[in-house]
């Protein structure tokens, strides 16, 4: 009786990681059609926030003209796309649409699984907090959304403030890695753990590391600072560009694309040296979690690296208004961004610091 006990906590434990898990594959697409959504020049097309009656895009010739009036009063349109007929608009619409539907998808998924969970008694006491922690994580994903998107709306900025653009991805970072986090205590048995300070630490240097490269991408994108230095290894014929002792690391669209190629050359680097640590370790530790899993960022930072430099160097193929290679490569080197710090993310729940 006792082990059928365990076995069935044992797959209501399991269903639930596998919800979480669907949360997972959804917050990955909702990062990538936010990557869309800037590609395509589509963030500013919707002027409002309606959380509810926002799901319904306009209807009839009256409704989308109106939408389109309102998009006619902030700069993207008036010094970029004025050119735009309401078909155009429609177009860049859609894809801001669908991001926010599938954001509110999203949490139509997350409720009724946590209500049919709580129903058929699946949760344990553990559960309730960090399920809590979650829901406010994505409320206040959608409220940086809106903030990042209010700061285009205007009749000054052509787009959205990069530095809110970063604190957006970062955020869905954040509730990807945390939806992650929990599925996985749910999922790895104690036994797959193992313990080791140094190797711990290494980990939590890394994805510090990879997380500020992901903010600097997060720069790179919000300046278009691809178009800036589209050629490799050197930035427009320099190892070291003029503007470094002269322009913000923030701000300045060469010193950012600077940063984050050093920041690339730097992850990779640590993850060369990560990945030796981890493999001197795993020779004791056969059958742990970081075993297999220490091979994931190895591969995937080989793969990152080259959809960089291929997409830098594609930025010339750009062209206004259509989704063509540097689009496609563009989403690609953010998938694998996010695939990289998951794999990491990994492997730090998979090694432990040991407690005294």
């Amino acid at each position: 009786m006792q082990i059928f006990s365990r076995v069935y906590d044992n797959k209501k434990r399991r269903a639930v990681a596998y919800w979480l898990l669907t949360g997972v594959f959804m917050i990955i697409i909702q990062v990538l059609l936010g990557g869309v959504t800037r590609l395509t020049g589509s963030g500013l097309s919707i002027t409002e926030w309606k959380p509810i009656m926002g799901a319904m895009p306009p209807m009839g010739d009256a409704a989308w003209n109106e939408a389109f009036e309102k998009y006619q009063q902030i700069a993207q349109f008036k010094y970029i796309n004025n050119h735009f007929t309401v078909d155009d608009f429609k177009f860049i619409f859609f894809w801001e649409w669908f991001h926010r539907l599938w954001a509110r998808l999203l949490g139509v998924v997350f409720a009724v699984g946590f209500i049919y969970f709580i129903v058929k008694q699946y949760f344990d006491r553990q559960m309730i907090v960090p399920f809590i922690i979650l829901f406010i994580l994505g409320g206040v994903q959608g409220l940086i959304g809106w903030i990042m998107v209010a700061s285009g709306l205007n009749d000054t900025n052509l787009y959205v403030n990069h530095i809110k653009l970063a604190l957006h991805f970062m955020a869905a970072l954040l509730l990807l890695c945390y939806t992650l986090w929990f599925a996985l205590k749910l999922l790895v048995p104690d036994r797959k753990l193992t313990f080791n300070n140094k190797l711990h630490t290494f980990t939590i240097v890394t994805i510090a590391v990879l997380c500020i490269q992901l903010v600097y991408g997060a720069f790179m994108a919000g300046l278009k600072a691809a178009m800036a230095a589209p050629t490799w290894p050197t930035i427009n014929g320099m190892w070291v560009p003029d503007s470094v002792m002269l322009h913000s690391f923030v701000n300045h669209p060469i010193n950012v694309h600077f940063m984050h190629r050093q920041l690339a050359y730097l992850l990779f680097t640590l993850i060369m040296f990560w990945f030796g640590s981890a493999s001197k370790f795993a020779k004791h530790n056969s059958s742990s979690l970081i075993n297999n899993a220490r091979w994931w960022p190895f591969v995937l930072v080989f793969v990152q690296v080259i959809l960089g430099i291929v997409t830098v160097i594609s930025a010339p193929k750009i062209v206004p208004g259509k989704f063509g290679a540097f689009e496609v490569l563009a989403e690609l080197h953010q998938l694998f961004a996010m695939f990289l710090l998951m794999a990491l993310v990994v492997n730090l729940y998979a090694v432990r610091r040991k407690t005294s």
